[in-house]
């Protein structure tokens, strides 16, 4: 069970990493919120991320996220509504009246409540959901053990490789709110430009398609 050759891994992890370094909504939203609280905020909004899409891993090994990649009603609808949450949370940032990103009211937010957000970000995406339904059946190996385990496997190995990825961001983010301590006004365009990038980011996914 779980036989690969290491041609196989190899072509896996590199797959894996260059995918991971692809920008998109989990790392903006790690990195805002590592700027805001800094690291103990940012490891959250990380574990956040990371549950919803091993959420979309068991989904897509059990074939349910085949749903949403056949079914353009559901896809339009997640769709719809992981796009308005991006723009929601850009425009809570772009009228924000703090002045700086790094205040106490950022750093008073709990854990809880940043993975909660993390995780909505992350299943609210159904890009995410059609990308594992389509990348991990493609090293899903013929006697190598049942396809749902290989599929299970494959996408645990994906979020285990995003933590090469999205670590230094979560460290970058609070050296980034160490900074802005002394520098408010900093903090102040860095939380609006925070938030045009969510706003983008979700209107991107608005007029995406599948």
């Amino acid at each position: 069970m779980f036989d690969y050759s290491l041609v196989h891994w190899m072509g896996f992890f590199t797959a894996a990493l260059l995918l991971n370094l692809s920008p998109g909504p989990d790392m903006a939203f790690i990195l805002s919120q590592a700027a805001k609280g800094g690291r103990r905020r940012g490891l959250a909004a990380m574990s956040g991320i990371w549950s919803g899409a091993m959420c979309h891993v068991l989904l897509a090994a059990l074939g349910l996220s085949a749903v949403l990649a056949t079914s353009a009603t559901a896809f339009s609808v997640v769709k719809w509504l992981g796009a308005a949450y991006l723009i929601w949370l850009g425009l809570q940032a772009l009228s924000s009246r703090s002045s700086g990103l790094n205040t106490a009211e950022a750093r008073q937010a709990s854990g809880a409540q940043v993975w909660r957000k993390g995780v909505l970000v992350s299943l609210m995406n159904p890009k995410v959901a059609v990308f594992f339904l389509a990348f991990l059946p493609q090293f899903v190996v013929p006697g190598s053990g049942p396809v749902a385990a290989q599929l299970f496997l494959h996408g645990t190995l994906i979020i285990l490789v995003a933590g090469f990825v999205e670590l230094p961001l979560v460290y970058l983010g609070a050296r980034l709110a160490s900074l802005l301590r002394t520098r408010p006004a900093i903090g102040q365009w860095l939380d609006r430009a925070m938030g045009g990038v969510l706003i983008g980011l979700g209107i991107r996914l608005a007029v995406s398609e599948r």
